[in-house]
């Protein structure tokens, strides 16, 4: 079955909307828990921050993507910062993963997806190819984007660099904590946001993995309903669980690899 016949078959447009409090949800996901990470390590309780940490940057991951294709519920320039926020504050240019995603989604795991290169590599290759796929997708955002998204770039990395340089000129404990975690994260985004979703899918790179277990879901904050996400990019997360229901009332023959 193809793309365009999936479309036809699956009623989806209606879920473009977002009410008020889903606006609110999805543009405020990460707040809590980047206030209390950066709480419990300004304490010294850096294990118990973990945890926290790691919901910051799964559900800012989660904001950008949306934001990504314009799914958040706001307009351009809040959008806009939304994105310059989260890279700061995950310590790497949105818009470089911007523009290497759109690329991603228009020529998945070909030659031209930079963003897709690790899906054909071993789990562990993937892990050690992290920080090669962080400096590629900014070095080819730089090449091949246009002005507006070189310039969003270079705002941004300069930004971090501001942010990364106050932090270690004043020592500020908490915010060096904070650096280090999400650049670990960053480094593994080769592994979890891309080899997990695509791996053996290179036959059929339109039908990625998906997640259909509840709890899993859950605690993920459904960024792992991806076959779904491939499908209606345009969808926003908080509606994939109802998409996802609507896929398989539609076409409960479509096979569904499991990202784990």
């Amino acid at each position: 079955m193809t793309h365009q016949e999936i479309l036809k078959k699956v009623e989806w447009k209606d879920l473009r909307s977002l009410s008020i409090r889903e606006v609110f949800i999805e543009n405020n996901l990460t707040i809590p828990w980047f206030l209390i990470s950066i709480t419990l390590a300004y304490f010294g309780y850096y294990i118990f921050a973990l945890p926290f940490s790691a919901f910051f940057f799964l559900t800012g991951l989660r904001q950008v993507q949306n934001g990504f294709h314009n799914s958040l519920g706001t307009n351009k320039f809040l959008t806009w910062l939304s994105l310059y926020i989260n890279s700061v504050l995950m310590l790497v240019s949105i818009h470089a993963v911007k523009f290497n995603h759109i690329r991603h989604h228009k020529y998945c795991l070909t030659d031209q997806d930079y963003e897709g290169k690790s899906a054909g590599m071993s789990w562990y290759g993937a892990i050690l190819y992290g920080p090669v796929h962080m400096f590629l997708i900014h070095k080819i955002t730089l090449q091949l984007g246009n002005k507006n998204y070189r310039r969003n770039v270079v705002t941004e990395l300069l930004s971090i660099v501001a942010f990364a340089g106050i932090s270690l000129y004043f020592n500020i404990h908490f915010l060096l904590y904070h650096i280090i975690v999400m650049l670990i994260g960053e480094f593994l985004m080769a592994f979890f946001a891309v080899w997990t979703v695509h791996h053996d899918t290179h036959d059929s790179p339109e039908y990625a993995r998906t997640q259909r277990n509840g709890w899993k879901n859950k605690i993920t904050f459904s960024m792992f309903y991806h076959l779904e996400h491939h499908m209606f990019p345009a969808v926003p997360t908080i509606k994939l669980p109802e998409l996802a229901r609507r896929i398989d009332e539609a076409i409960p023959e479509l096979e569904k690899k499991s990202t784990f």
